[in-house]
């Protein structure tokens, strides 16, 4: 099975998408020069405008720019050591949480992940279209990013999201260099999508 995989797997764009998806990527260096506040309104816009389940837009975000250094430490202290190598250079940490409850009737909201997840879709290809590079880390301490911001319990910290211009991969050590000069690879349509049942 392991072999089918990896056989199934390409680093070329087989059919036509829009010039964002194709130059999206989860880079790791960054310059330090920062990013403005009229830009982060409009990363947060495009987020504004994603679809949501019942339209209930689940999602929350909590920022911090580097000339907030306090508050930008509280985010980057909860990371865990394997992002710290590279995130302290990123100018910009989001972090991007659920309600956990629908606002109508205070029910559990099943869908605000898969929301969640589609607003930081938005904000990604919005900064890719403005030239900025996010990379998104489930590698966090949930327990401390609470801790850290008095996150209350009808909010769930999901991902942190790093931001900022691209730098170049000699600023990494390894093996994130590398990493960062690797091709980026997908599974091909033919490992996921079906026309047909199981």
């Amino acid at each position: 099975m392991e072999t089918q995989t990896i056989e199934l797997k390409s680093n070329t764009i087989e059919h036509p998408v829009f010039a964002e998806i194709r130059e999206r990527k989860s880079r790791r260096a960054y310059l330090p020069t920062p990013v403005s506040g009229e830009t982060i309104k409009s990363l947060f816009e495009a987020a504004r405008w994603a679809p949501s389940s019942s339209n209930e837009q689940p999602w929350a975000y909590l920022y911090a720019t580097k000339d907030q250094p306090e508050l930008w430490e509280k985010i980057f202290d909860s990371l865990m050591e394997g992002n710290k190598f590279w995130a302290r250079e990123a100018p910009l940490l989001v972090v991007s949480m659920v309600r956990k409850n629908f606002l109508k009737n205070d029910k559990p909201n099943g869908s605000a992940r898969f929301d969640l997840g589609a607003a930081n879709a938005f904000l990604s290809l919005q900064a890719t279209h403005l030239g900025l590079n996010v990379h998104q880390m489930g590698g966090f301490e949930k327990e401390k990013i609470i801790r850290n911001l008095n996150i209350p319990d009808t909010h769930e910290p999901v991902v942190v999201l790093a931001i900022g211009y691209p730098g170049t991969p000699e600023q990494l050590a390894e093996p994130f260099k590398t990493r960062e000069t690797a091709p980026r690879e997908r599974f091909t349509q033919e490992f996921f999508v079906m026309n047909n049942t199981f």
